[in-house]
């Protein structure tokens, strides 16, 4: 399979029809195996049963309840098939037709990642100005290196997601988890249509929850294999002032005739210096826990895109260009397993 259309819908009654005719009239022309992947968040609107009147080519998938774009894209991605994963909203809002251009671009500059940048967007005026403050923020703690991370409208390479599973409203970060993996990211300009049928599902809740998931990415991106450089570090810090804090003390005590019960810096000392030993310990025991959590899961601390063994030909018997090789290194013996990933569409 080369292409998979992953679309997540929450009670989008009058347009799955549409979009999905629009999807077929579009992918039929570029003389690639398709398929479209419709994630039905628990819509109670009839949306279901529009989908189930879509002609092949067309999967559904159906969840019993409402559990979020996030996790719907997550149940999308992994019952595709296609080399090339394209994601996108099914409010009408992006167009099928902007799918060619992202290919073009992922095959012309070998790209991991292409993502939709919706520079003349048609949203409300306030929904418009929190993702302008949310991307200042994205810039500084993710830094992706994108426009627009709330675009649905995304292409990926399989390989992307050997690695990944998608959770809370992290579907937003996905490409600055990507980058931070070493993965070769890309940008188009993509059209934005106004939303004709439904109502938007963006809400505070939303941008809050996206806020949180901002500050887990900061610190899976800075400490995640090293947290006890942070805790580690904030422990000792605290240890020392507290130190300063009760030397502090004994000297006001015994050299200026100073009541400690007319300061704090008694109970600052205490305070601090406990507080950074417990501290430097939740480092340890968190260090413990990536090193485990890295040596169980399928994520991995470093990944390798090919090899090459000039040896015995080429290249390594098997491996073709942009095949990646996870390498993990087990923490209980010394043996290195690896596991090839599927070949990409380049």
């Amino acid at each position: 399979m080369d292409l998979s259309i992953v679309i997540p819908v929450y009670n989008e009654k009058d347009n799955v029809t549409e979009l999905h005719r629009r999807i077929v009239e579009v992918c039929k022309p570029l003389n690639k195996t398709f398929e479209i992947i419709f994630v039905d968040d628990g819509s109670y609107d009839g949306t279901f049963e529009e989908l189930k009147s879509c002609p092949s080519p067309i999967k559904i998938i159906r969840f019993r309840k409402n559990w979020g774009q996030t996790a719907a894209l997550d149940a999308g991605i992994k019952a595709s098939k296609g080399s090339v994963i394209v994601t996108m909203d099914g409010d009408l809002q992006n167009d099928p037709s902007d799918i060619p251009h992202l290919l073009e671009k992922m095959e012309s500059e070998n790209l991991d990642v292409v993502s939709g940048w919706r520079k003349d967007r048609k949203d409300p005026l306030m929904k418009r100005i929190i993702s302008r403050g949310a991307k200042a923020l994205r810039d500084k703690l993710v830094r992706d290196g994108i426009h627009d991370s709330g675009c649905t409208l995304k292409a990926y390479k399989r390989e992307c997601f050997n690695t990944v599973d998608l959770y809370g409203e992290m579907h937003r970060f996905v490409v600055g988890i990507l980058k931070m993996k070493g993965f070769k990211v890309g940008e188009i300009v993509v059209k934005h249509h106004p939303r004709k049928h439904g109502n938007t599902k963006y809400n505070t809740s939303r941008t809050i929850k996206g806020f949180l998931d901002m500050l887990s990415i900061w610190f899976w991106k800075k400490f995640a294999n090293r947290p006890l450089h942070l805790l580690g570090t904030a422990g000792i810090l605290m240890m020392f002032v507290g130190t300063i804090s009760g030397v502090t003390a004994i000297y006001l005590k015994f050299f200026r005739g100073v009541d400690l019960s007319d300061t704090a810096l008694t109970t600052l000392t205490m305070f601090l210096f406990f507080a950074g030993v417990f501290m430097f310990i939740a480092g340890i025991l968190a260090d413990m826990v990536s090193k485990t959590y890295y040596s169980s899961s399928k994520d991995q601390v470093y990944l390798i895109k090919e090899v090459i063994d000039k040896n015995i030909g080429n290249q390594t018997e098997g491996i073709k260009p942009s095949t990646q090789i996870h390498v993990k290194q087990s923490h209980s013996s010394n043996q290195t397993s690896r596991q090839r990933d599927p070949q990409s569409l380049s």
